[in-house]
C-alpha cells in the first residue's frame, strides 16, 4: 500500500515539476493571442506516455503482472471501500466556479469556461466509453468487463487540467490545487477494486488529453456561441439522479 502511494505522489511531483516548466515556456512574449489555444508538444508529452503505458497494460507481461501485484497487495490490506471517488472527480471543476464566484478570477468569463469544460468533459467521453467496449477488460472485482481506462479518473484529471489552465497565469500555485483530488480519485478507483494501475493511468491521460483538446478547440466552438445583439449566458450545476453524481450545463441564446 505504501508502494502505491508512493509512487503516485512521486509521478505528482513530476508532473507539477513538468507544468511549472510548460508555464514558463507560455510566458514568453507572443504575437498571437490565439497561439494560447494551440497545441504545443510540451504539452502532450505526459498525458501521451500515460496512454501508451496504459494501452501496453494490457498487452505487456510485465505490467499485466504489476497490475495483479498490485491488486493482491491491495486485497491483502483490505482497505475500505469508499464511495468519495464518485464526488472527488468534479471537486477541480466546482472549485474554479466558486473561485470566480468569490472573486478570484480565471482567464475566462463564465460562459467561455463553461463552453471549455463541457467540451472537454464531452471528449473523454466519446473516448472512454466506446473504448471500455471495445477492450472488454475485466474489473478486478469481476462485476463487469468495462474496466479500461478508467472514466472516473479521466473526469478527475480533465477537471484538474481545467482548473491549471484558468488560473496557471496569476495563481499557478493554486492552479495545482484539482490534482490531490484527480489523484485521490485514481487511487481509489483502485482501492475500490474497480480498476488495474494501468486503466487508471491511462483515463488521467484522457482526461488531460481531452481539456488541451477543448483549449485548442475553442476558438472555433466559440464562435457557434457568439451571435451579435444576442444575450447568451451559461451555468454549470451538479446534479444526483439514480446513484449518479455528474455535473449539469446550461445554455440559453
Amino acid at each position: 500500500m505504501k508502494r502505491i502511494i508512493l509512487l503516485t505522489m512521486l509521478s505528482f511531483f513530476q508532473w507539477s515539476e513538468a507544468q511549472k516548466s510548460v508555464f514558463q515556456e507560455d510566458k514568453k512574449p507572443i504575437a498571437d493571442s490565439l497561439s494560447v489555444y494551440q497545441f504545443g508538444y510540451k504539452k502532450l508529452i505526459v498525458p501521451s506516455i500515460f496512454i501508451g503505458y496504459g494501452i501496453l497494460s494490457l498487452t505487456s507481461d510485465d505490467l499485466k503482472q504489476l497490475n495483479k501485484s498490485t491488486q493482491y497487495e491491495i486485497s491483502e490490506h483490505k482497505p475500505d471501500h469508499i464511495k468519495l471517488d464518485n464526488y472527488t472527480q468534479f471537486v477541480p471543476a466546482v472549485l474554479v466556479y466558486g473561485l470566480n464566484f468569490s472573486g478570484i478570477k480565471g482567464k475566462h468569463n463564465l460562459k467561455d469556461r463553461s463552453i471549455i469544460l463541457g467540451t472537454s468533459l464531452l471528449i473523454s467521453s466519446a473516448v472512454v466509453l466506446p473504448t471500455k467496449h471495445l477492450v472488454k477488460e475485466d474489473r478486478p472485482d469481476g462485476s463487469n468487463n468495462l474496466s479500461f481506462p478508467s472514466g472516473h479518473t479521466a473526469f478527475a484529471f480533465a477537471t484538474a487540467q481545467f482548473m491549471f489552465r484558468e488560473y496557471q497565469e496569476d495563481h499557478f500555485w493554486l492552479s495545482l490545487a484539482g490534482y490531490p483530488f484527480a489523484v485521490f480519485t485514481g487511487i481509489y478507483r483502485t482501492l475500490n477494486d474497480k480498476h488495474w494501475v494501468g486503466d487508471v493511468v491511462a483515463g488521467a491521460g484522457i482526461g488531460i488529453l481531452s481539456t488541451e483538446a477543448a483549449y485548442w478547440l475553442f476558438p472555433k466552438i466559440s464562435k457557434i456561441f457568439s451571435k451579435a445583439n444576442s444575450q447568451n449566458t451559461a451555468f454549470v450545476y451538479p446534479f444526483y439522479q439514480s446513484k449518479t453524481i455528474g455535473l449539469g450545463m446550461s445554455f440559453n441564446f
